[in-house]
């Protein structure tokens, strides 16, 4: 039997109560309600809901890594980080709930941070590489929305471009 803290039905569920209320005011029991399970079978694999999202996030940030074309990792980053600043779960909490961000931009790497890296390695063959092309990825999907005006997202994108070009040779 397939674990319940990688059920597809519970994190579909969490999916929509995310964004259909936001992390905050998502509970247990809405995803319990919304997946058809009972709310302690979420309460003995989850105990709260932003574990939960976590594992959300891991789920669908590596959907998006795995969908990329890696025999070009320029083309691959970029399109990620568009991917991603496009996906309407990551839309959601950066609207809502930014914090949530927080401990893997400060504090520690987490699952999705070493799909990533695992892929990134494979491509450019150096663990090193990868940590640098992640970190400036991660920022351009960050801090991009912040230097628009005069220049836009796509201007943006296409700088990273370069500097990937630049520094992956």
């Amino acid at each position: 039997m397939t674990s319940i803290r990688h059920n597809e039905g519970v994190l579909d569920a969490a999916h929509d109560c995310v964004l259909a209320y936001g992390v905050r005011r998502t509970t247990l029991t809405d995803v319990a309600r919304r997946a058809g399970v009972s709310r302690m079978t979420l309460y003995r694999r989850w105990p709260d809901v932003r574990t939960l999202v976590a594992d959300l996030m891991t789920r669908e940030w590596v959907r998006v890594v795995e969908g990329l074309d890696m025999s070009d990792p320029v083309r691959a980053v970029v399109a990620g980080v568009r991917g991603l600043r496009a996906h309407p779960l990551w839309r959601k909490i950066v609207e809502a709930d930014p914090e949530l961000l927080m401990p893997y931009l400060l504090d520690r790497r987490g699952a999705s941070h070493e799909a990533v890296l695992s892929v990134l390695e494979q491509a450019v063959g150096d663990p090193r590489k990868a940590r640098a092309v992640l970190l400036v990825a991660q920022s351009f999907l960050l801090s991009a929305p912040t230097m628009l005006d005069p220049v836009t997202l796509d201007e943006l994108d296409a700088e990273l471009v370069t500097l990937l070009e630049a520094y992956l040779g």
